[in-house]
């Protein structure tokens, strides 16, 4: 009699960490992931680092000591390229997916980074093939939706506990993204507050010292401005504060191997700098 197969298992497609005592903060890293689902069925011949490049790697671990300060942590577990939770679900691409003939497709999904990405973030093609419609609805009905769903329920938990809740968005940008001319470095942190639109300025000035206090050189809005996520929960005048950040992966990351770089340890120091500055502040944000 043959053995039975071992039991396999899959990570899950993102993790929800709750703290003992709930602050009104909840940390996303909605990009962090590293796993793809073996349904994806990528291009035969896609290097690992070219299906990777969009990741924001390692930024779950960054942001991790929120946890003991009370931000309720959400991260992503399954990769960037599979789904991408920081896109508007009917944000589908016509040139990757059947069924779609006709669909006028937003300035990004048709330059190949809709919900589903047509292209890797070093602008490979993702796939050999085109997904059927069905296909792309099961993958949102898997990841996409029930990751927004548990964002939800954490900001409404954070807004019924505290009378707000403030929603920060970690991610990663290249370091290439944010060259100047010459190949000067660019920016070492972008905030995104959609044009002062999604949070209180409070919020967006306290993020701005405590990075700039690192002797971190900070960008307002420019070449992020906040994506998806922080358009829909960015309402202050409602209680819900959204803020996007994005770290120049020079600061951490070897980009070739996604692993942790030279400047890992005093990123990694001044980014909890950072958490404990803003959770330990004063209370409250102004409603605009």
């Amino acid at each position: 009699m043959a053995d039975a197969p071992e039991p396999t298992t899959e990570p899950a497609a993102f993790t929800v960490v709750a703290p003992a005592n709930p602050a009104r903060f909840v940390f996303a890293s909605p990009h962090s992931g590293r796993h793809y689902p073996a349904d994806m069925a990528a291009a035969a011949g896609l290097e690992a680092p070219s299906l990777r490049s969009a990741e924001d790697a390692l930024v779950d671990r960054l942001i991790a000591p929120g946890l003991e300060r009370g931000a309720a942590l959400l991260l992503g577990g399954w990769g960037r390229a599979y789904v991408d939770l920081n896109r508007d679900p009917e944000d589908l691409d016509p040139v990757l997916i059947d069924g779609l003939e006709g669909r006028t497709a937003s300035p990004r999904t048709a330059a190949g980074y809709g919900v589903l990405p047509r292209l890797t973030g070093d602008g490979r093609p993702l796939y050999d093939r085109r997904l059927g419609l069905e296909e792309v609805r099961d993958r949102l009905r898997r990841v996409h939706a029930p990751y927004h769903a548990a964002l939800g329920e954490l900001l409404q938990a954070a807004r019924t506990g505290h009378g707000e809740a403030v929603l920060v968005d970690w991610h990663s940008m290249p370091s290439r993204a944010t060259r100047g001319s010459g190949g000067a470095r660019g920016p070492d942190v972008v905030l995104g507050d959609r044009h002062g639109s999604s949070c209180s300025a409070d919020l967006t000035r306290r993020l701005r010292k405590a990075f700039e206090a690192l002797g971190w050189r900070v960008a307002l809005n420019q070449p992020y401005s906040g994506g998806w996520t922080t358009q829909i929960w960015g309402r202050p005048a409602d209680g819900f504060h959204a803020v996007q950040i994005e770290l120049n992966r020079a600061l951490y990351l070897d980009e070739a191997t996604l692993e942790p770089g030279p400047g890992w340890s005093r990123c990694a120091r001044g980014v909890s700098r950072v958490i404990d500055d803003l959770l330990s502040g004063p209370s409250g944000f102004t409603r605009t």
